[in-house]
């Protein structure tokens, strides 16, 4: 088998290039153990003449999904998905917890709001920022406006332990971190809600929820942020496609190999 795996532009990784790189390469170590043909690019620098049994991408340019759909219809196999990744942007992956039912933050709150660029994912500190109170929400919101950015997801704070987790979707990998005990963070929000408590939370029922919303949007590698309040009650605040994995590489990167092997077999049947 022959697997093309693409690098994520830099811009997409703010904080986390060599992280990203690092699952990514894996992956492809993982693919090269079992005896496949493994090749990498750039996103940026993808061309017409690439090609491949299997595609890997952690890309997010605009013409880097449109190339991924126009491979899936050659039938090649894609993870994450263009159909994944034109629903990883944080608008609508907020829009489609709210009417699904997954749980996330209220709109509106005594402790604060969190405004985040809606049409993708962060790509600097600026792109996700704390509000203390409604004036200064709207102070934020004109900021934003300012760099042209129409597209804003606004939420209450939430009290409680922040939770990393990741996951692969339908293999049984689900991982869950408090980034609190290993001081491992990208902008320092993870200290907002202070040293973590573990409090105790049903993990099974946030995994059942985040492979819920996995399959809702199509991002088969997936991770993102939770809040767990004082009663075991959950918020998933953040969801995104392909995070860097840096706490659990290798056991995730056996995890998406597995991923592949199990899409190919159902395209077999």
């Amino acid at each position: 088998m022959k697997a093309l795996l693409i690098y994520r532009a830099a811009r997409f990784s703010p904080n986390s290039v060599d992280k990203d790189k690092k699952i990514l390469e894996a992956v492809g170590d993982e693919l090269c153990n079992k005896g496949h043909d493994v090749t990498y690019v750039a996103e940026e620098n993808i061309s017409d003449e690439d090609d491949a049994d299997v595609i890997l991408s952690m890309g997010r340019l605009p013409e880097t999904i449109e190339w991924l759909a126009w491979k899936e219809k050659e039938a090649r196999v894609t993870l994450n998905s263009s159909k994944g990744m034109e629903n990883a942007s944080r608008s609508t992956i907020e829009r489609l917890m709210r009417e699904n039912d997954i749980p996330t933050a209220p709109l509106e709150g005594d402790d604060g709001y969190w405004l985040k660029r809606g049409d993708s994912a962060a790509q600097q500190k600026a792109d996700v920022v704390y509000a203390k109170d409604g004036e200064e929400r709207e102070r934020v919101l004109a900021d934003f406006k300012a760099r042209g950015i129409s597209d804003v997801v606004v939420t209450a704070h939430v009290v409680g332990d922040l939770v990393k987790f990741y996951g692969v979707r339908g293999t049984g990998f689900f991982k869950c971190f408090y980034p609190t005990d290993d001081g491992e963070n990208k902008f320092d929000d993870e200290k907002r809600n202070g040293l973590a408590h573990h409090y105790n939370f049903d993990i099974q029922r946030l995994m059942e929820s985040a492979e819920r919303l996995a399959a809702i949007t199509g991002l088969d590698v997936y991770g993102g942020d939770c809040i767990v309040r004082s009663d075991g009650s959950f918020a998933i605040i953040d969801f995104n496609d392909w995070p860097s994995f840096s706490r659990c590489r290798e056991e995730a990167a056996k995890a998406i190999v597995l991923r592949v092997e199990r899409i190919q077999l159902e395209k077999t049947c």
